[in-house]
């Protein structure tokens, strides 16, 4: 697998083609070549800040949202990784909470491809072992590292000893890298997507995870115990829930009125109560209820439920609300449905051939006025032939999203979804850069 980027910065643009060369070698698995590459580096793996260690299938990028501004709300320096980025690779390495510059980033990549061209590194390995590097050489008081994909073989699982991990909500997804077969491994679908995430469990480390079916829960709690991790279970160690305009917070150490997320949906207040409970299981870094509260408010991550501003491409729907959101499989597809409940939207989307065409149409099935299908910038995407069977709308295909605003039917909000490749191309073209 590998990512695709462009900078207007010819330094960077330089580093960034000699990454959309790499190729990971077919059926290659394992920590082997990101270990060596550390290696070569001087293992700075083993010097980073405390790092909270985050995987899930959704939510995961919420709920390092939510640790890091909580734990900037209590005035500590935070180093954040995550991914993908939306429209500027710069996105993905996040120093003391702003995002590396484009001189820093250039010198950091060449570095980088420098000593591992002989290695044949994916993308990922090599931008896992860039914000690595970076973050052992710049003080801070933690970093919020997002899991790529799974856990198992996720490149940042070569941290030795995070100071808490945490697994957000489980589905399926990435089916050709999380289910291929394999002797040793959960044969159900989703026990074995809790397996690979749990795998990212370190001896000592607390391991803090949402309620699970108790066939995925049964393989969760093996996976910490063989691993010497603490095991901490929503449910039983600690809940969430909404509470009015608010939410409560409770564990063994007491319970917490907090307001709600700024980031709308309910679900949101789950991936909050994860990253509060990964707060609270740590003992190395206290936050206070005022800088919880704090960091719900402020909390921001562009491209989920996210309401667009005025620009460029939000004035070709004047008077229209208009939504966007990167979700693309299922559960997303689910999240989306019970947010706008009761509701008529126009959905224009562009989803990956590689994804479920019926897994956001079908869970809106009965709020929708319209579909309109466009490309996913840059990747294979589903045709409009492909999600005519989950709809009975008629399916117009546009040559973008611009065209698809400008031909809307009249009245109704709008939602652009299917596709994190195609938020971060709507961003950009409405002039809402993520920083």
């Amino acid at each position: 697998m590998k990512d695709f980027a462009t900078s207007d910065d010819p330094r960077v643009q330089a580093q960034l083609d000699r990454l959309a060369a790499l190729t990971l070698p077919q059926g290659r698995f394992g920590l082997e070549t990101i270990g060596d590459l550390c290696a070569r580096l001087g293992h700075p793996e083993t010097r980073l800040p405390p790092v909270f260690h985050v995987a899930g299938t959704n939510g995961k990028g919420s709920t390092c949202a939510f640790l890091r501004a909580m734990l900037e709300a209590q005035g500590y320096c935070i180093h954040a990784a995550t991914k993908p980025h939306l429209v500027r690779y710069n996105e993905r390495i996040r120093m003391a909470g702003e995002l590396i510059g484009d001189d820093a980033l250039a010198d950091l990549l060449a570095e980088v491809l420098d000593a591992c061209a002989d290695l044949a590194p994916s993308f990922f390995e090599v931008t896992t072992a860039a914000l690595f590097l970076t973050f052992s050489r710049t003080p801070a008081d933690a970093c919020v590292i997002e899991v790529g994909l799974g856990g198992r073989f996720d490149a940042t699982n070569v941290i030795p000893a995070p100071l808490v991990c945490g697994i957000a909500s489980l589905g399926i997804d990435h089916e050709a890298f999380l289910l291929r077969p394999e002797e040793g491994v959960p044969a159900e679908p989703l026990a074995r997507i809790g397996f690979e995430k749990a795998c990212i469990a370190k001896p000592g480390a607390p391991l803090v995870t949402q309620a699970y079916p108790p066939a995925v829960a049964e393989v969760v709690r093996a996976v910490a115990g063989k691993a010497g991790a603490p095991l901490l279970v929503r449910g039983v160690d600690w809940d969430v829930a909404q509470d009015g305009d608010g939410l409560v917070y409770s564990d063994r150490a007491g319970r917490l009125a907090l307001p709600l997320p700024a980031l709308p949906g309910a679900h949101q207040v789950d991936n909050a109560g994860l990253a509060l409970a990964m707060l609270r299981h740590q003992s190395r870094l206290p936050v206070s209820a005022e800088a919880m509260a704090e960091g719900l408010r402020s909390a921001r991550w562009p491209a989920r439920l996210q309401r667009l501003d005025e620009g460029p491409l939000t004035a070709l729907a004047p008077g229209r609300a208009v939504w966007l959101d990167g979700g693309h499989n299922p559960d997303a597809g689910a999240a989306l449905g019970r947010f706008f409940a009761g509701q008529r939207l126009h959905l224009i989307m562009g989803m990956l051939a590689s994804k479920d065409p019926s897994a956001i149409l079908v869970p809106l099935a009965d709020r929708l006025a319209s579909v309109a299908i466009v490309p996913a910038p840059g990747h294979e995407a589903h045709a409009p032939e492909d999600f005519a069977p989950f709809t009975k709308l008629p399916v117009r295909a546009f040559a973008d999203v611009a065209s698809a605003l400008a031909a809307l039917p009249p009245e109704g909000d709008v939602l652009i979804a299917g596709s994190l490749y195609l938020a971060g191309e709507v961003l950009r073209l409405n002039r809402q850069l993520p920083d």
